[in-house]
């Protein structure tokens, strides 16, 4: 299972990680570097319209149908 933890990277490229992570073993990992000066929901919303185009279909809808039940 994929999992995203947040954290920040200093000028030396020093990773701290914002909340503590607990694993079995050694694990591999990707890290996104963001814009400076941008927070994350900013860059959420000027997404939302692109994916919009995929979410809201009628297939989506069904494909999900099952889960929204579960509520």
């Amino acid at each position: 299972m994929l999992q995203t933890i947040e954290a920040t990277i200093d000028e030396h490229g020093n990773v701290r990680l914002l909340e503590p992570v607990q694993l079995s073993e050694q694990r591999g990992a990707f890290v996104t570097i963001l814009p400076g000066g941008s927070d994350t929901s900013e860059i959420a919303l000027l997404s939302e319209a692109a994916l919009a185009n995929d979410w809201n279909r009628t297939q989506e809808d069904l494909a999900w149908s099952q889960l929204q039940q579960m509520q």
